[in-house]
């Protein structure tokens, strides 16, 4: 398998002031940060699966593999063991989401296979601790949790034959280094060394430009749906939870719109006037865009994440203006008080004011 990147869906290209590097802190060793955006070698795997389960808008992908299919494909089978072994290509490319959604639409308990993994790793704290914060969200709104019992591992896999457990594996990933006896072979292992590298071309910059949430997104609103509503919401800190928050905009805001112009989801939007700024939580998705690009350092986030939201999604508004329209160019623009002009017109007045102000001052030198 290899490792792809879709350039247009990653934050770092839709703005050179995103400090998005989630990728990189899943997998340091294969992942790094160059002219702004996420380079790895051509050669990259498995071995940056955790990658894709941390990219908050799923840019990262492995060939082969779909984290979408799998989560159907997984409920339809009767096993309920996620494993290297058997189905996965690693536990790191499923997602908190996916891990909620995987335990909310089984009926059966889910165990996740960890013995593959050398405890004292970085990528077994990594799935460690997806697995802890999705139990933590789960219960919170139902009775289910992820299991990690290593006897149950043991006689899950018992009933997956040696056969079909091969057939299955996603793994047959050899080392290069052990098998390269022929030019050809050396010729590809140095092409995997070098870096891949992304460029923001018209196409990107298109497909940048439009809004989309997800598939793990809409599958965990979708299996929300399954749960019954709880008769009391809890309120969980903002640092306990990775994937969505809610948000408030501070009196700093002067609606420069960019924020909801740049939102990769759609979760903050406007209307047709661009007199407020709309947000929708459930289609957050928590990459930290939108507080990179706010110049004034106007969107915060509220210290608690409402469960509620999860069974009641809402559209709030964060934020109204007065907008009016200038009286020199006709146009709307956010009215703060004083004269009735746009920001713009302001500036080419003043513009104009110092050019003629300097003209005069040169006609009295001379």
């Amino acid at each position: 398998m290899s490792l792809h990147l879709e350039i247009a869906s990653c934050v770092r290209a839709t703005s050179k002031f995103s400090q998005c590097t989630k990728c990189v802190d899943a997998c340091p060793e294969s992942i790094q940060i160059v002219d702004n955006l996420p380079t790895f070698a051509k050669g990259t795997g498995v071995e940056a699966a955790a990658c894709i389960g941390a990219c908050p808008t799923e840019a990262f992908a492995l060939s082969d593999f779909s984290t979408t299919e799998f989560f159907f494909t997984f409920l339809e089978s009767k096993i309920r063991l996620i494993s290297p072994k058997i189905n996965v290509p690693c536990l790191s490319v499923l997602s908190i989401e996916h891990l909620i959604s995987l335990a909310v639409a089984s009926e059966e308990p889910i165990t996740l296979d960890l013995s593959s993994y050398d405890p004292d790793s970085q990528l077994y704290d990594l799935i460690e601790a997806r697995v802890e914060e999705a139990n933590f969200i789960l219960s919170s709104i139902s009775s289910k949790q992820l299991e990690t019992n290593i006897d149950r591992v043991e006689t899950l896999l018992d009933t997956e034959s040696k056969e079909e457990t091969s057939r299955r594996s996603f793994l047959g990933n050899a080392s290069l280094k052990g098998v390269m006896k022929h030019k050809k072979e050396f010729d590809e292992a140095v092409e995997a060394e070098e870096l891949r590298s992304f460029e923001l071309d018209t196409s990107v910059i298109s497909k940048i430009k439009e809004k989309h949430l997800p598939d793990k997104r809409k599958i965990l609103f979708t299996t929300f749906k399954r749960l019954d509503i709880p008769e009391s919401f809890d309120v969980i800190a903002i640092e306990d939870i990775s994937f969505i928050s809610q948000k408030y905009v501070d009196e700093n805001c002067t609606n420069c719109q960019i924020c909801y112009r740049i939102c990769p989801t759609g979760a903050l939007s406007s209307n047709k006037k661009f007199s407020l700024i709309h947000f929708d939580a459930m289609l957050c998705v928590k990459c930290h865009l939108c507080h990179d690009v706010c110049e004034p350092n106007a969107i915060q986030l509220q210290d608690g994440f409402e469960i509620k939201e999860f069974f009641e999604p809402q559209q709030r508004t964060l934020a109204t203006f007065n907008i009016k329209r200038c009286n020199e160019c006709g146009n709307h623009f956010t009215y703060i008080g004083g004269e009735q002009t746009c920001p713009r017109c302001l500036i080419e007045e003043e513009e104009a004011m110092f050019l003629h102000d300097n003209a005069k001052r040169m006609r009295g030198e001379e």
